[in-house]
C-alpha cells in the first residue's frame, strides 16, 4: 500500500479555480495510476477554489486548491500491487503546470 502526499506550487490560477479540468484531471490521473476509477465528487468554492476525490477500487486521489496563492494540496492513496501512483503525480504536476511539485511517500501497512 503506497500513500503519496504531494503539494502541486506555482500553479495558474485558472486552472487551479476550474472544477471541470479538476474533474477531468482526476479522470485521466486514475488511469495513469493504473487503477480503477469508481467516482469523482468534487465542490466549487466561492469565491475560489475547489475540492475533488476521486474514489478508486483500491482506494483514492484527493486535490484541494487555493487559486490565489498558486497551490494545491494533494493526496494518493493505492493498494493494489500494480498501481503506479507516483505517474499520477507527474501527470498532475504537468497538467497544472506545477513550477515546484514536492511529495513523500509512505508504505501503509
Amino acid at each position: 500500500m503506497q500513500h503519496l502526499l504531494f503539494e502541486l506550487r506555482g500553479c495558474p490560477s485558472e486552472l487551479l479555480d476550474d472544477s471541470e479540468f479538476v474533474v477531468l484531471a482526476l479522470q485521466v490521473a486514475a488511469v495513469h495510476a493504473k487503477s480503477k476509477l469508481i467516482d469523482i465528487n468534487f465542490h466549487k468554492f466561492e469565491p475560489q477554489g475547489v475540492t475533488g476525490l476521486a474514489l478508486l477500487a483500491d482506494s483514492h486521489i484527493s486535490i484541494h486548491t487555493w487559486p490565489e496563492k498558486g497551490l494545491a494540496m494533494c493526496d494518493i492513496f493505492t493498494c493494489g500491487v500494480d498501481c503506479t501512483p507516483l505517474e499520477a503525480v507527474d501527470y498532475l504536476s504537468k497538467q497544472f503546470q506545477s513550477l515546484d511539485t514536492t511529495y513523500t511517500q509512505h508504505e501503509r501497512v
